[in-house]
């Protein structure tokens, strides 16, 4: 892990414009995280920070050291800090996740939760169909397909980088998309009209070859997470795809009930 830098605190203005007042309906330490969970998201403290003591925060805030408390709980709950035993609570790096449940794209997942997220294309073209893709995409083996490849970000950090492969004439109209900032899932949808319906996912985990590791900012060999998907329209298989995340910062959430 990194060493942690030195405590945001230095910055008064980390929180400035975060105001806390005692007239809100909204409890004080649900003000107090929501304003640390800002300045932690736009990156006023950046990954492996420490934050500010509870003391200070005392002083900054004017509240008990027990509605610090629950703020802070609060924001380790949410995996956005973590605490050090005798040194005080750091920023964690970002952590994306997604639900088992539902089916999202990487955009849709995380925005609700304030995250910002952004896609580096890598590369846009068509490809001959090798006997995997071929058979996931039901298409015979040789014959054309295309293939994007994106380096992922959330909050400006390198988090996956996905390969997909869709027929030839899906593929190049998302060549022509936005798809640097809109999900994948998101223009099929709307702007191309495929009502996505289910998908098929493998997960498994590997090492990091020499390209992955150098675009994730990991050496060769370290653990990722491949996501193997297979998306369809209906019936038919519409977007098949390699997802590489970090191993370090992917999780996938599931609830499971008992009956």
């Amino acid at each position: 892990m990194a060493r942690p830098r030195k405590s945001a605190v230095e910055n008064p203005a980390v929180v400035a414009d975060h105001t806390v007042t005692a007239v809100s309906p909204v409890p004080l330490h649900t003000q107090i995280r929501e304003a640390l969970r800002r300045s932690i998201l736009d990156g006023s403290y950046p990954p492996h920070s420490q934050m500010p003591s509870e003391s200070q925060m005392m002083e900054r805030f004017g509240v008990s050291r027990i509605t610090i408390r629950q703020a802070l709980g609060d924001l380790q709950k949410e995996g956005l800090i973590f605490k050090v035993m005798g040194k005080g609570s750091f920023v964690a790096k970002p952590k994306a996740f997604q639900s088992l449940s539902r089916l999202q794209g990487f955009g849709e997942a995380m925005s609700p939760s304030g995250y910002e997220t952004y896609s580096m294309l890598l590369s846009a073209r068509e490809v001959e169909a090798g006997p995997l893709v071929a058979q996931r995409l039901s298409v015979a083996e040789g014959s054309t397909v295309f293939e994007i490849q994106r380096l992922r970000y959330l909050n400006r950090e390198p988090i996956s980088v996905d390969v997909s492969y869709f027929p030839l004439e899906i593929g190049q109209r998302l060549a022509q998309e936005d798809l640097a900032t809109r999900d994948i899932f998101v223009i099929l949808e709307n702007d191309l009209g495929h009502n996505l319906t289910h998908a098929d996912v493998q997960i498994e985990a590997i090492s990091a070859e020499a390209t992955l590791g150098r675009h994730l900012g990991m050496d060769e060999g370290s653990p990722l997470l491949r996501i193997e998907r297979l998306t369809y329209a209906g019936e038919r298989p519409i977007d098949f795809e390699f997802l590489y995340y970090r191993g370090d910062a992917f999780q996938y959430r599931l609830r499971i009930d008992r009956s």
